[in-house]
């Protein structure tokens, strides 16, 4: 399976997001995937929550799913959408930060929402509250293609093993990531931290990401790392893309994982311990 790896650099502005992620669909199409993956908050990449209410739509409404999903069916590829922005009924007006998997027909096949949250103070001038704006979700999610099961997070969630662990423990083979890191974390910490999930799972980690500095209609302008990484079963990155939105295209060979796991079955030797 080849899956292409969509780096973007997303305004607050989803109409024109959608038309610029719908080129880059046809684009991988165009070079042979028939996986393709984007990253979180595809649609929009905002920090004033006042121009998010005015922009984002609620799930059933939104023109950028409607539009990636005619994406899907027009090419004939499965999808990852790494993450839209989208309205909720909750009361305090949050919203998800929810990641959708589209089969080639268009479907809809399993949804995630972002588990945890980047509430963190990078620097003295860079803060991220993003439990403010968003709403957690509560469920590990594993889906099944007929090329590989599929394990999905969002971004912040690279930090917490747990989840990959019981992913791949689960039968996931290739674990998501995708993200909007930040540049100071993501020069310390993405690559690390990717590699190691994969080399911990055995499992191929696929991580589409925002990158550059987002154009904004409305409040401060955000930054994005890049550097879109696709990570082998045995920790070996196959694919950088470096700081420059576009498309590269990465092949996956299932036999890999097998192959790690059996030299390394990490995944079946859990022990209970007492303590600390």
């Amino acid at each position: 399976m080849k899956a292409a790896l969509l780096q973007l650099t997303s305004s607050d502005y989803p109409a024109e997001n959608l038309v610029t992620t719908a080129a880059l669909i046809a684009e991988a199409a165009a070079k042979g995937a028939g996986f393709v993956l984007t990253p979180e908050v595809t649609n929009c990449v905002s920090q004033d929550r006042a121009h998010q209410q005015a922009v984002l739509c609620p799930e059933g409404d939104d023109p950028t799913l409607a539009g990636l999903q005619e994406a899907a069916l027009r090419h004939g590829v499965w999808l990852s959408i790494g993450s839209l922005a989208l309205k909720t009924g909750d009361a305090d007006g949050r919203f998800a930060n929810r990641s959708f998997l589209i089969d080639p027909a268009g479907r809809i096949i399993a949804h995630y929402d972002k588990i945890h949250m980047f509430d963190v103070a990078v620097s003295e001038t860079e803060t991220y509250r993003e439990s403010a704006g968003y709403r957690p979700g509560d469920r590990a999610v594993l889906a099944d293609t007929p090329f590989a099961r599929i394990g999905l997070t969002v971004c912040y969630d690279l930090r917490f093993a747990y989840l990959y662990r019981a992913l791949a423990q689960a039968g996931a083979e290739v674990l998501l990531v995708p993200s909007a890191f930040s540049p100071v974390t993501g020069a310390a910490h993405w690559e690390s931290l990717l590699r190691a999930r994969a080399i911990e799972t055995g499992s191929y980690v696929l991580a589409a990401a925002q990158t550059g500095t987002h154009a904004a209609r409305s409040g401060k302008p955000r930054k994005t790392y890049g550097h879109s990484l696709a990570v082998s079963p045995w920790g070996e990155v196959l694919l950088d893309m470096g700081e420059q939105p576009g498309v590269a295209v990465v092949d996956l060979d299932m036999d890999e994982v097998a192959k790690s796991r059996q030299r390394i079955a990490a995944l079946q030797h859990d022990r209970p311990f007492r303590g600390p």
